[in-house]
């Protein structure tokens, strides 16, 4: 992954999905595996899916969900056009209101971009 804001952000949220598991009753397990099960192939392609989550997370002005989804996105081969255009389009359903989340999810992209560039550079 190699930014060291998403390293952190992953292993947090394993840790505290690890701790939601150890209490989760059926109907709990049944919405993770659910949600889980969304981002797979389907007549939309996992990249369009994440997108569509990082689009509803900025809409939503969910942090952690941005985060998620920025990354899955970077993992899903997502071009930075193609995330410029999908936050713009959450701007516009948001309102400005979201300006503070958009900012973030650039920041941690630039970051995701810049170790995937430095590590092309390596090879």
């Amino acid at each position: 992954m190699g930014s060291p804001r998403a390293e952190q952000f992953s292993k947090e949220r394993t840790l505290l999905n690890e701790t939601v598991m150890k209490y989760a009753d059926l109907p709990l397990k049944r919405f993770f595996s659910l949600d889980s099960q969304m981002y797979r192939e389907g007549a939309l392609s996992p990249k369009v899916k994440e997108l569509l989550g990082l689009v509803s997370s900025l809409v939503l002005r969910c942090d952690d969900c941005i985060k998620y989804h920025v990354i899955r996105c970077h993992e899903e081969g997502i071009t930075s056009e193609e995330l410029e255009e999908g936050l713009s389009v959450g701007l516009v359903v948001g309102g400005s209101i979201t300006i503070p989340h958009l900012r973030r999810a650039f920041a941690l992209w630039d970051e995701l971009q810049e170790e995937k560039n430095s590590k092309s550079f390596e090879a």
